[in-house]
């Protein structure tokens, strides 16, 4: 069964779903935007049934409790404190992590920084930050699909477009990939005061962030050939930035909403992934 919690941590509570026994292989599960922890539901309850102890948290600016005003208080070093205190509060020394969109993000640079503490890494849509940096300078089709982070970034005026006529271009983000009722309640949640400045403030602090170093640790990428904000030239450049054990799966026909437009597929390539890294 799946159990909303709370974590308290030194920067705030962060709201979170859990699955499975303590004691359970531990695994940490990181939302993209405009999402949140819900969009894990069906991870959640597949590996939290089989036999794994799995938490999603809402991330910095999606949990009420953890939603600073600066833009600097998002930049990639805080968020991956928040991962390592959360894994603290659950008593988790070592443990598995799997990130979609800017979890994703979050959880490369977490990999590259504390390997000690991350058993395996999978990384789904977003390519290693390096490999996604190069694509965006030297690849125009990967500069057009990431034309959008200039109005993303543009303070207020990015919040106005997305909120004008119910939301509509905020509902067009997940071009119709995602189930109706699940879009209703991202919206509900992003439509709380200052939670979409909030997290549209993980773009705006991109600026600010440090270089993603190379990544040891036994990963699992999985990108979509669909996706319509990441092209070829970032996901297969991502291997020149693992040093560790790789595994690159490509689903055909999938979007970028991958967490829940395929849900058994990628269950099942996280599970074989665990299980062929058991230390």
């Amino acid at each position: 069964m799946i159990e909303v919690i709370e974590i308290p941590t030194g920067v705030g509570t962060f709201d979170a779903l859990s699955c499975g026994e303590g004691g359970g292989r531990e695994v940490m599960l990181l939302h993209g935007f405009p999402e949140a922890a819900i969009e894990w539901e069906f991870q959640l309850g597949a590996l939290g049934n089989g036999g794994c102890h799995v938490v999603a948290p809402d991330q910095r600016g999606y949990s009420s409790g953890v939603r600073p005003g600066n833009v600097a208080d998002y930049r990639v070093e805080e968020l991956v404190g928040d991962v390592a205190a959360i894994a603290d509060e659950l008593g988790w020394e070592r443990f598995d992590l799997v990130g979609h969109d800017w979890g994703a993000y979050v959880g490369w640079a977490a990999a590259a920084s504390m390997p000690e503490r991350i058993r395996t890494w999978t990384a789904v849509s977003l390519p290693h930050p390096a490999a996604f940096l190069r694509a965006l300078t030297e690849d125009e089709d990967q500069a057009q699909r990431s034309a959008y982070f200039a109005t993303l970034r543009r303070p207020r005026v990015a919040e106005r477009v997305l909120l004008a006529n119910d939301a509509a271009a905020l509902r067009q983000i997940f071009e119709w990939k995602v189930p109706e009722e699940r879009v209703e309640d991202y919206i509900h949640r992003l439509t709380q005061p200052e939670a979409l400045t909030a997290a549209l403030n993980w773009y705006r602090a991109m600026h600010l962030a440090e270089p993603t170093g190379p990544v040891s640790v036994p990963t699992l990428y999985v990108w979509s050939t669909e996706d319509s904000t990441v092209g070829s030239t970032a996901a297969l450049g991502t291997e020149q930035h693992v040093t560790g054990p790789y595994r690159f799966e490509m689903l055909e026909d999938i979007s970028h909403w991958i967490p829940e437009q395929a849900p058994e597929a990628l269950t099942r390539l996280i599970m074989e992934h665990l299980l062929a890294h058991r230390i």
